[in-house]
């Protein structure tokens, strides 16, 4: 399926700017000899380029000059973070504040640079205390190195009274900081800092002089958090001295919750043998959400089914909601021989067009429910989005493979884009190719929310590319071309120059090694790291890797994904835990949190590969088994959705809106 059509125009001169900037970085720029970018939109990069790379030379005139040229612009905003960190190691105070934005300030280490930058340049006014106070309240974690003198100087003016420095024990305590406490406590008096570096050393290391402590509240909350910190470690020492600290200190039962809370959690995300016992110990006032589906999966593990039922409901009502726990719910019933309240959950659960929903359906025989949706938009919005100077530099930066570049001055774009505006940049971007700004851009808001309306984009959110190579390599290898898609979409989101911390590269994020010694296996040639690039030889290699990994494991593809994520050892242990375990459970069951999500994520994304492909789906059921020949599903919509008429502002004054992430 070929990319839709771009409005975005092409650029002659992308070739000659990509060129220029890396002369730039080689400090081979010479502006007389690329006189022609002036007016390039991309040239402020190419700026940027040549001062960053020159920055021990640049003078405050040349980079205010630079900051004020480019002001709004992201390249201004990427330079400025590098001058303000540049200006404070000259110690060039005045230099540093004629920089300095709020936004610098997310860092810590600048943010306490410009705080010193005005206590020097005599401006430690009432707003400096202020300032430098709500620092010390937001830090429960170590500072860079650089606070120390500025904190100084704000007890020094009295800025740090004994209840502030409390304050920021007490954080720091609860987050497991020692050395933040110890730092903290300087100023308090003798005794009461003896008492902190004493809590401090019981959080480090469990010590008998706890039992003398005060008999006071902080007390009871700082042996709580040294024992469940000691509980995440070595849960056994952590309970067997429990006893002696809570009646020596009068424990409540959120103290002792706090302790039996991290020795259960840590036993049971590990199914030892001890798990049951030290969940059934937590008070139910200390569970939350992780702890509620840990006592469900740990139940589940052992196949108690009458115990994971009743872990599932006593979850709180939105968990239990979720369409996850919606079906275990259903299938737990099913099993204790409840058909009604099962059916009923399994419904619910149909309703959602997810890997849990897909199993509900396929339970109750239903077709999967999918209710797609795609917006018209008028040519003059496309193109007001197309002509937008942040986007124009956005995607011209990506198709010079600039990506840390493109993402911010995407991001930029993004913070001032209403929804129609935001979902029209990433049709722009998917015409170049850029397919993850979909997953980035689209069904969440900013906070983290659903935003359901967008999640029904699913031709933005599930792009196709490469499909006549999927088709093809998936038939070689006797696999569904479906799940092929979805595991590119979950590796690289499409993205051929993909690469990954632990060198996967990439469309299928293939190991180099492994690209290797598939290759070999295939008496292909092999043309090194580099050629795991090239989506044909990535999706032959992948592909065939896939179907070693199917042979490998018994031509089962759950368990082929989660060797494809996790490796070979974890999979071989899962597979000795729970032999014969059905496919659902057995995926729940799965230790690893990123390994159970991605096998249910890829299993999903097949299932909406195939109706991009087909039109129809494979089971889950058969998916799961590996049965390409089984019945197919149908996707319909039981409630018609009709997608909101979004008002777009004028394109010349686009509508404010918080920064994405």
């Amino acid at each position: 399926m070929p990319m839709a059509a771009s409005i975005v125009a092409a650029d002659p001169q992308q070739q000659r700017v990509a060129i220029a900037i890396q002369a730039a970085e080689r400090d081979g720029f010479d502006a007389s000899q690329y006189a022609d970018l002036a007016s390039h939109p991309l040239y402020a990069w190419i700026e940027y380029a040549t001062l960053r790379r020159n920055i021990d030379a640049v003078s405050a005139a040349q980079a205010q000059a630079f900051l004020t040229r480019y002001d709004g612009q992201a390249a201004a905003e990427a330079f400025r973070e590098i001058w303000v960190a540049q200006s404070a190691r000259r110690e060039d105070w005045a230099a540093l504040l004629a920089a300095w934005k709020p936004a610098v300030g997310r860092n810590g280490e600048l943010r306490c640079a410009e705080l010193k930058a005005r206590q020097s340049l005599g401006r430690d006014d009432a707003q400096w205390v202020g300032d430098a106070q709500a620092l010390w309240r937001a830090a429960a974690k170590p500072l860079p190195a650089n606070c120390d003198a500025v904190f100084e100087a704000l007890g020094a003016k009295g800025g740090l009274a004994a209840d502030l420095r409390w304050e920021r024990i007490d954080k720091a305590a609860a987050e497991w900081q020692p050395s933040v406490m110890r730092v903290a406590a300087r100023g308090l008096p003798v005794e009461e800092a003896a008492l902190v570096n004493d809590y401090a050393a019981f959080i480090e290391s469990l010590h008998p002089r706890a039992i003398n402590w005060p008999k006071t509240e902080r007390s009871r909350r700082m042996a709580s958090y040294g024992l469940a910190r000691a509980a995440k470690s070595v849960p056994m020492i952590a309970e067997a001295q429990l006893p002696q600290y809570a009646q020596a200190l009068g424990f409540t039962e959120e103290d002792r919750g706090r302790v039996l809370y991290q020795a259960a959690l840590w036993t049971a995300a590990s199914y030892e043998p001890e798990s049951a016992q030290r969940l059934d110990a937590v008070p139910e006032s200390a569970y939350d959400a992780r702890l509620h589906e840990w006592r469900a999966r740990e139940a589940m593990a052992r196949s108690d089914w009458p115990a994971a039922l009743a872990a599932i409901r006593k979850m709180g009502d939105k968990q239990r909601s979720e369409a996850r726990w919606q079906y275990f719910e259903a299938r737990l019933a099913e099993r204790s021989g409840d058909t009604a309240a099962a059916q009923r959950l399994y419904r619910e659960a149909a309703n959602k067009a997810e890997f849990h929903g897909f199993l509900a359906a396929d339970r109750i025989k239903a077709s999967y429910t999918l209710c797609p949706s795609q917006p018209t938009s008028t040519a003059a919005e496309r193109n007001a989005i197309a002509r937008d100077p942040a986007i124009v530099r956005a995607l011209g930066l990506y198709r010079i493979d600039r990506r840390g570049w493109a993402t911010r001055e995407w991001d930029d774009a993004l913070s001032r884009f209403d929804d129609t505006q935001r979902r029209l940049a990433v049709e722009a971007a998917q015409s170049q190719g850029w397919f993850d700004r979909a997953v980035f851009a689209l069904g969440k808001t900013p906070a983290g929310e659903a935003r359901p309306d967008e999640l029904r984009l699913y031709k933005l959110r599930f792009p196709l590319h490469h499909d006549a190579t999927i088709r093809r390599e998936a038939v070689r290898n006797r696999l569904d071309p479906a799940w092929v898609a979805g595991e590119i979409r979950a590796e690289s989101v499409f993205d051929p120059r993909a690469r990954s911390g632990a060198n996967a590269m990439g469309l299928m994020q293939l190991l180099p090694e492994t690209g290797a010694a598939v290759a070999r296996d295939l008496g292909l040639s092999w043309g090194g790291a580099d050629s795991l690039y090239e989506p044909d030889t990535n999706i032959t290699l992948g592909t065939a890797y896939l179907r070693q990994l199917l042979d490998k494991y018994g031509g089962q593809p759950y368990q082929a994904i989660a060797g494809y994520n996790a490796g070979p050892t974890p999979l071989a242990r899962w597979q000795s835990q729970r032999p014969g375990m059905d496919p659902d459970f057995w995926i729940e069951t799965i230790s690893y949190k990123e390994t159970r999500d991605y096998v249910a994520r890829v299993l999903a994304f097949s299932v909406l590969y195939d109706w991009r492909l087909n039109g129809t789906a494979l089971g889950m059921e058969d998916r799961m088994h590996g049965r390409l020949g089984g019945p197919r599903k149908k996707f319909v919509c039981p409630v018609a959705v009709a997608p909101k008429p979004a008002a777009a502002p004028s394109p010349a004054q686009p509508a404010k809106k918080k920064k994405h992430h």
